[in-house]
């Protein structure tokens, strides 16, 4: 190899590298609406393919399949559903605020149309692909909580928490933020919450919470 082509080829190579990760993207992006559209059994490779536009021979050289094809795209959701939900303003100090922030977030999340369209599909495939189920709760709840349990970590180092188990609490304070909420939406027609009814379960949970875990002391 020439100097020349010594000193290119570090350029090349990235090059290539952010042009197959911009098409694996295309790739799940159009699969998203596919099966947004179709549900995992709906959709075909060939409807994923033309949504992408991209062709089968291109989507089968960066995934062996469609259960492969949703989990890439599962993994891919969860991934950026988690950096929005904990985006926290450094400036916020009250605990009682913090959790308020996240769990607006989080119930936000939670109730759109897509999500409820995701959740069902993923309920719906694990059954015969059980690793699409595992990506699910190992990429969101088991990493959501994770996130939270390291931020109520900082807050008990602070005095402001009282935790024997920060993920236990953690997970306790998700599924208390969820109540009735989700389920009502994955098994029936139930409109999607309003703002305001979110934040009133949203500070609901944060008493019940803080009446278990909180000091009582004030920030």
């Amino acid at each position: 190899m020439s100097t020349s082509d010594a000193g290119m080829a570090p350029g090349r190579g990235a090059s290539r590298a952010d042009a197959e990760s911009s098409k694996r993207r295309d790739i799940i992006d159009g699969a998203r609406r596919a099966f947004f559209d179709k549900g995992f059994d709906g959709a075909s490779m060939d409807e994923v393919a033309k949504t992408a536009g991209v062709s089968k021979a291109t989507i089968y050289a960066y995934f062996s399949g469609k259960a492969e094809l949703f989990e890439a795209l599962v993994q891919n959701d969860r991934m950026r559903s988690a950096e929005s939900l904990f985006t926290v303003d450094a400036s916020i100090t009250d605990v009682d605020a913090l959790l308020r922030r996240i769990g607006t977030s989080f119930m936000t999340m939670m109730v759109q149309p897509d999500h409820i369209r995701l959740l069902r599909m993923v309920m719906g495939a694990a059954e015969k692909f059980p690793r699409i189920g595992r990506t699910f709760y190992d990429a969101g709840p088991c990493h959501g909580g994770q996130r939270l349990a390291q931020l109520l970590h900082e807050q008990a180092e602070l005095g402001r928490l009282q935790l024997d188990d920060e993920l236990a609490a953690a997970h306790v304070f998700f599924n208390i933020c969820q109540g009735n909420m989700v389920k009502a939406l994955l098994f029936s027609d139930a409109p999607t919450p309003t703002p305001a009814q979110i934040e009133e379960n949203v500070n609901r949970a944060v008493r019940v919470f803080l009446a278990a875990y909180g000091t009582g002391r004030p920030n």
